[in-house]
């Protein structure tokens, strides 16, 4: 494989200064072939994306190292969170868990469990994308590392069991043994502190005992340009330019038989609103919110919709049935049962033009 490799001042700093001492879950969402491997003997030389696009970002192999079994903290303990952070808040049964920006930052995977549960959070912090998925391959758990490569600016993960390199936003393997294999994944909503600990106030947190000497409360990406996470600057370059909106805008992207269409949080200004659409020629829900910094997105049938009025979830129906989230019924008659989930996640707009160009944009007058 040709690699361009690009040794750049931010990520030398980013090495130099931080040297130191399954039942079937909310959002299950197997892709097509689960993570089957369609081909067994592959070249180890062969990719499924262009070779010459892939990067080394310069910390190398592990160089960001992925963390195991985290440890967890009530939301009382968790002070170290201020309202405004994002966190990556995920449910499993009764248990809730919220994974902080301010830590992913610096270790991008965690590879975690609940119960017999195991699963692996990625998150991107070059294109803003947290995508959770199964660490269950061809029935062996394994664990995901850090590369060190990346593919249009996006985390290249690892699995440990085989070596093999899975492209974050594809959600599949482009490059090992397991080439062609499709990840299996699970949803998570990407939202703040504030509004996540007032939806699950009994949730779980990471804690900033890692085990690892990180300056969590410093963003590493922060350069004489400005905040990569506003700024309209890219550290690598993409395939794909898109100017429709801002190259940093947060969006939900919701991909559904191979038709990818964008949401934007400013369609909500003034709460929690929804969205009827069309995608894949099936119809999907995004309920989103500006104010409470979410948007999430599920499959529907026959339902009417409408935000919630009891304080208690965010829609209802017209049978009196009140929704999480998660789309998990949470009060009414049919209490337990829950929406299905479409494959969806938030990403900086530029992140999905390159990947999916030509996607759709849900328009609005805002």
């Amino acid at each position: 494989m040709k690699k361009l490799k690009i040794v750049i001042v931010l990520l030398i700093a980013f090495i130099i200064a931080n040297c130191g001492s399954d039942p079937d879950p909310i959002g299950n969402t197997p892709s097509p072939g689960g993570s089957q491997n369609p081909n067994p003997n592959p070249n180890p030389n062969s990719w499924l994306i262009p070779s010459d696009e892939v990067f080394d970002g310069g910390p190398g192999k592990d160089g960001i190292p992925a963390l195991e079994s985290p440890n967890l903290v009530s939301a009382s303990e968790a002070t170290y969170l201020s309202d405004n952070d994002l966190v990556i808040g995920y449910k499993f049964g009764d248990e809730t868990r919220a994974y902080p920006h301010l830590i992913l930052d610096w270790h991008e995977i965690v590879n975690d469990n609940i119960g017999v549960h195991s699963f692996a959070i990625t998150y991107c912090p070059l294109t803003g994308t947290a995508i959770n998925w199964s660490r269950e391959i061809n029935n062996t758990v394994t664990t995901f590392g850090v590369s060190g490569l990346l593919y249009n600016t996006n985390l290249i993960p690892y699995d440990r069991a085989t070596d093999s390199n899975w492209s974050q936003m594809r959600m599949d393997c482009v490059n090992g043994v397991l080439i062609g294999s499709q990840a299996t994944v699970f949803s998570v909503v990407e939202t703040t502190w504030k509004t996540w600990k007032a939806m699950f106030p009994d949730t779980k947190v990471m804690s900033l005992e890692t085990g690892f000497n990180r300056r969590y409360g410093t963003y590493p990406y922060f350069t004489s340009q400005g905040d990569y996470r506003v700024e309209e600057y890219l550290i690598f370059p993409i395939s794909n330019e898109d100017s429709r909106l801002s190259r940093k805008e947060r969006v939900l992207g919701v991909i559904n038989e191979g038709e990818v269409k964008a949401y934007r949080l400013k369609t909500f200004p003034e709460g929690v609103g929804l969205i009827e659409d069309l995608v894949g020629g099936e119809k999907i829900v995004v309920i989103g919110s500006d104010p409470d910094n979410f948007m999430v997105a599920f499959k529907f049938n026959d339902e009417v919709f409408s935000p919630d009025d009891s304080g208690t979830g965010i829609i209802q129906d017209q049978n009196g049935n009140v929704y999480n989230v998660f789309g998990e019924i949470i009060s009414g008659p049919n209490t337990g049962e829950r929406l299905t989930p479409v494959t969806s996640f938030m990403g900086f707009w530029f992140s999905w033009a390159t990947f999916y160009p030509n996607l759709a944009i849900w328009w609005t007058n805002n």
